[in-house]
């Protein structure tokens, strides 16, 4: 919980917050929530308890109550852009992304509309192919004060989107070199005009923008790569300890695990075309899926090991997990599903597309044992290459990409942990190959769907109609909206001089995966 702005230091309501934080971090999430709303009772008037309830709401995925609550402090606010404008982050926070743009927009319209909405609703609508709409943002935005870094790059976004490349390119080279940016607009001028020298053939020269970036970004990623050494450590644990005979035993308590559920996990490592694979099964009409949430992490996971002490092994968290807690597990994962999409499974079957569950599968076997595994494959240059090139905010894993070494290692552990894992998996996983899909896509979906258990239906085919009609978070949205392409194909001989000196670290996959 973050603490609220107060009139005046208020005992009462500081102590209601650390209890609220201590309940949220035993995950009693209702008591939490309890407590804060003790807090808006005691000062009824004060917007920013409101704005930390509906914070609350949105991270349970009660999208409904934390709109509630959203616009009870838009409602007694006497600073209303103000408060549209945090109540578009706090949905942005809990990935709410319609929710998000409808307070930013309302934030827009306000007078006195700060430079950071307008660009905050610009990059969405770019985002949305609003091109027009984002263009009188930053217009709007330049009349604040037209020399604004965060300004300039918008203008310089919008030449790119645009198709001015000449044009786009002198005003990232020009941000480059104004003192006044700030380190958030250098790396984001950075990744856009390296895209722009990659797209041109300027390899060097594009490679030259990426290490510059990294290097920006290197000096912040201290406690992100502290977490991802963690998830390493426990991805090491699990290769040792969770053998073939645990895993049977787990699929044998499937009968005791009711109802049975149509699941499939999509994984694999992040950039090897699970977003592609998703699109694909998501256009028939008896799959829904999610894409990169964490609900089996948060709400499957963490209740089965909330009572162990730090330390303890994900063998003996989960071996000693009761059928009751796991039902109970199982049944709250799908319900904050459909919470999440809003719609109800009905049967259908359900594919979580979710990359950075690759290092849990165990767990997923645990608590889901009737699970089938769509492991994504690509060429794992391709992957190490595209995953150095994206521009992504830093997280535990994103902070291994800030070299191409640390992004092979990455790519190392996540796939030799599944390869570790395979001889264990039974019959209960299948390979999907991106070059597959781009040059035979009818075969791959057939094979897929007969592997679900699912017919074939022909619109799998046009998926990119599909994507069109809704929401993709992934960063490869704009790539599942438009047909089957083969540019990102061997893209990685490109930088093949730069990637060549870490090659021996992918030679293992490269065999096993058959890209030798």
């Amino acid at each position: 919980m973050n603490q609220p702005r107060l009139s005046k230091p208020n005992p009462a309501i500081e102590r209601l917050y650390r209890e609220a934080e201590e309940a949220w971090a035993r995950q009693d999430y209702q008591k939490g929530i309890g407590f804060i709303e003790q807090a808006t009772r005691k000062e009824p008037h004060n917007p920013s308890l409101l704005l930390d309830l509906a914070r609350a709401h949105g991270r349970r995925y009660d999208f409904p109550a934390a709109e509630r609550y959203l616009e009870r402090a838009v409602h007694i606010s006497s600073g209303r852009a103000l408060t549209l404008e945090e109540a578009g982050r706090i949905c942005l926070e809990f990935d709410n992304l319609d929710m998000a743009l409808g307070y930013l927009k309302r934030a827009s319209q306000k007078k006195g509309a700060s430079i950071g909405v307008l660009i905050t609703l610009a990059d969405m609508y770019f985002r949305d192919k609003r091109v027009d709409e984002a263009a009188e943002l930053i217009a709007r935005a330049a009349q604040i004060d037209r020399k604004d870094p965060r300004v300039l790059l918008e203008e310089a976004i919008l030449r790119r989107v645009r198709g001015n490349i000449p044009e786009a390119e002198a005003l990232f080279r020009a941000l480059l070199a104004n003192p006044a940016s700030g380190v958030a607009v250098r790396i984001r001028a950075l990744y856009d005009l390296a895209g722009i020298l990659d797209g041109q053939a300027k390899y060097d020269e594009a490679m030259a923008a990426l290490l510059e970036v990294k290097a920006l970004q290197r000096p912040h990623a201290g406690p992100y790569l502290a977490t991802l050494q963690h998830i390493q450590n426990r991805a090491k644990e699990m290769e040792r300890t969770i053998t073939s005979a645990v895993l049977d035993r787990w699929r044998a308590d499937a009968a005791r695990l009711q109802p049975p559920r149509r699941i499939a996990l999509l994984c694999g490592h992040p950039r090897s075309g699970t977003t592609l694979l998703e699109q694909v099964l998501d256009s028939h009409s008896d799959v829904t899926t999610a894409e990169e949430t964490k609900i089996m992490h948060d709400e499957a996971y963490l209740p089965l090991i909330r009572d162990f002490p730090e330390g303890t092994s994900i063998l003996q968290a989960l071996d000693s997990s009761p059928p009751s807690l796991i039902c109970h597990a199982r049944d709250n994962y799908f319900r904050c599903i459909e919470l999440l999409l809003r719609t109800k499974i009905d049967g259908r079957f359900l594919v979580d597309k979710n990359p950075a569950l690759n290092v849990m599968i165990p767990m997923v076997v645990r608590v889901f044992p009737e699970t089938k595994f769509l492991v994504a494959l690509r060429d794992p240059r391709d992957v190490v290459v595209s995953c150095f090139l994206q521009a992504l905010p830093l997280t535990p894993i994103s902070s291994a990409y800030l070299s191409l070494e640390g992004t092979v290692q990455q790519y190392a552990s996540v796939m030799g942990f599944w390869l570790e894992m395979l001889p264990r998996m039974g019959d209960q996983w299948m390979h999907v190959r991106y070059e597959e899909m781009i040059d035979d896509l009818p075969s791959v979906a057939r094979s897929v769907l007969g592997f679900l258990g699912v017919g074939f239906e022909d619109n799998v085919l046009k998926f990119y109609e599909h994507a069109r009609t809704k929401r993709v978070n992934s960063p490869s949205h704009a790539d599942v909206q438009k047909p089957l392409y083969r540019t990102a194909v061997g893209r990685w001989r490109n930088y093949q001089k730069y990637l060549e000196p870490y090659l021996a670290g992918l030679a293992r996959f490269l065999n096993a995966f058959n890209y030798a």
